[in-house]
């Protein structure tokens, strides 16, 4: 029921001199009940996403949210995968890629999460938990540019913990080696990884200066003024 936001960093290629340039693309999502609220009141600059919505376009699922309600509302993002979603309502792989699929035939742009809990970190299994939930992620991806991964490990989600700018780098680093060897090196280098968990104005810039590392998943830092610092990471 929280508010929650991120932004993350794109090249660009410049109409000129083919040069690339780095700007900060911003995208707002709000509690579906708001989702309307949020596109009126925000500058047009800024996007809006949902954060959750189902498998499919209708049917009697009381309580859900349909990628159309959500371009109904103006939005043009969904959050999915996230780990609350996971891990407090039990979402598994399987319909997390199903959501990824229908989200994306509907036009909406997806940010796919994924990440390891304490104890799968602490067993050494971390690479093996990201790479399957990727893989089934993957697998219902038909345009990968209307998809942004966040990694998020769920160990330092709202504990206070943050992942060391070399423990983000790790995982991203080897996410990119990942889809370069089961997707596309074009898919590998256009691909935007973003971190989330814990981020904060006073963590932002080195976590930012990690080469693989494209922007973040912001919570709670994210209703505070210090988000501008975060949204400005690499200025």
């Amino acid at each position: 029921m929280c508010s929650l936001a991120f932004q993350y960093i794109e090249k660009k290629k410049q109409q000129t001199d083919n040069s690339s340039v780095l700007f900060s693309e911003v995208v707002c999502a709000a509690p579906s009940i708001y989702l309307d609220f949020a596109r009126s009141l925000l500058d047009p600059r800024i996007g809006v996403s949902a954060q959750n919505c189902y498998k499919v376009a209708k049917g009697a699922f009381t309580g859900e949210i349909s990628p159309a309600m959500i371009k109904d509302s103006g939005a043009d993002w969904v959050i999915l995968g996230h780990s609350e979603r996971r891990h407090v309502f039990g979402e598994s792989d399987e319909l997390i890629g199903q959501k990824v699929a229908h989200a994306l035939e509907s036009d909406l742009g997806v940010i796919a999460c994924i990440g390891e809990t304490l104890e799968e970190r602490e067993a050494d299994t971390t690479e093996e938990v990201i790479y399957a939930q990727t893989q089934v992620i993957a697998e219902n991806v038909t345009d990968w540019g209307k998809v942004v991964l966040a990694y998020e490990p769920v160990w330092a989600i709202g504990t206070g913990k943050t992942a060391t700018p070399e423990q983000a780098q790790e995982v991203h680093e080897k996410l990119r080696a990942w889809f370069t060897a089961n997707v596309s090196d074009d898919v590998a280098d256009s691909l935007r990884i973003i971190y989330g968990g814990s981020v904060t104005g006073a963590n932002c810039r080195e976590l930012a200066s990690q080469g693989d590392v494209d922007g973040f998943l912001v919570g709670g830092a994210s209703l505070k003024p210090e988000f501008v610092d975060i949204i400005n990471a690499r200025a």
